[in-house]
């Protein structure tokens, strides 16, 4: 008998694997991630908000990634803890799109961040003498809302395109709700789909990495125009925390997305998937705070002052003893 959507009232999520022996491993993976990605960019928002050498356009930014990357850990990974500890696989049908468009909404903000990111770059390194006026506060939050619409109507698309599907099949192989694993479970012929996902996907996400590429090509021509090696290190230096990030977001992004259907395969879909949505979120604020100057700086300050309280307090309490 063929099911319809109307039929289904919930998913299955099989996760990242159906050996009842990696449950453990898995789920302490998945915790420690969790724990260090959003204690992490806690921290990163944490020295931006009180640290005042840290408010400029580069860390308003900063922060900003630091959100969404948050954001995006949470919307699979408590859903993968809650499935590997009580082994309950099954997503409401309404909840597995709600989760496809978060994922994919805040998914691609974080494209569009790194993005303005490279144009911050960009203007601080070839425009230093009007790094003000193009990274006005103003610029920032109404390329920051710009963003947000659009990758709002491009999850709004892939959403209302998947959902309207009727489906065969129940089983998702995968720890989330994401539209590829989605079009297989399908009754229909998916090949408009499919071409839509990958025309408007390349626009969504080869726009900003484009404009990275652009931005840093220009940023090289600059430095390879400085006379001392060490001039052109520090201004390299500058941008390697940023670049480092790109690197790791796009190669999973486009090898998830963007190859050939030969090479489809669900198991290597969900490690992949993990390294964009978990890994990346969770090295970010290390990649930054190591990499970084300034942000060191600020934690350094931040433990010097904890350690100064620390003493007094102690001194204090000897004090009242006495």
């Amino acid at each position: 008998m063929e099911l319809k959507n109307q039929t289904i009232i919930s998913f299955t999520l099989l996760g990242l694997s159906e050996k009842q022996s990696l449950r453990l491993p898995l789920f302490s993976f998945f915790m420690t991630a969790y724990i260090l990605c959003t204690m992490g960019n806690m921290l990163i928002l944490m020295l931006i908000s009180t640290q005042s050498q840290l408010h400029s356009p580069m860390y308003f930014l900063l922060g900003n990634l630091s959100l969404v990357d948050i954001c995006l850990t949470s919307i699979t990974v408590p859903r993968a803890l809650s499935s590997l500890l009580s082994r309950d696989l099954s997503i409401s049908f309404h909840g597995c799109f709600i989760q496809l468009f978060l994922f994919h909404m805040v998914g691609n903000m974080d494209s569009f961040l790194l993005a303005i990111m490279a144009l911050d770059r960009y203007a601080a390194i070839c425009q230093p003498l009007h790094y003000t006026t193009i990274m006005r506060k103003t610029t920032c939050i109404r390329l920051l809302t710009s963003s947000w619409v659009i990758v709002s109507l491009h999850s709004t698309l892939f959403t209302i395109m998947t959902a309207t599907l009727p489906y065969c099949g129940w089983v998702i192989h995968h720890y989330f709700c994401d539209v590829p694993a989605l079009l297989l479970l399908s009754c229909t012929d998916t090949s408009a789909q499919q071409m839509v996902v990958f025309i408007e996907g390349s626009l969504i996400v080869m726009g900003p990495m484009l404009f990275i590429l652009g931005s840093y090509l220009l940023i090289i021509r600059d430095v390879l125009k400085l006379r001392t090696s060490k001039s052109r290190q520090r201004t390299f230096s500058t941008c390697s925390s940023h670049l480092t990030v790109v690197i790791f977001f796009y190669t999973s992004i486009i090898f998830m997305y963007f190859r050939p259907s030969s090479l489809y395969s669900a198991a290597n879909d969900r490690i992949i998937s993990v390294v964009y949505s978990v890994i990346t979120p969770m090295l970010n604020p290390f990649i930054y705070t190591l990499r970084n100057k300034e942000v060191k700086k600020a934690v350094k300050k931040i433990i010097l002052c904890g350690r100064k309280r620390g003493q007094n307090w102690m001194k204090e309490a000897e004090e009242d003893e006495d």
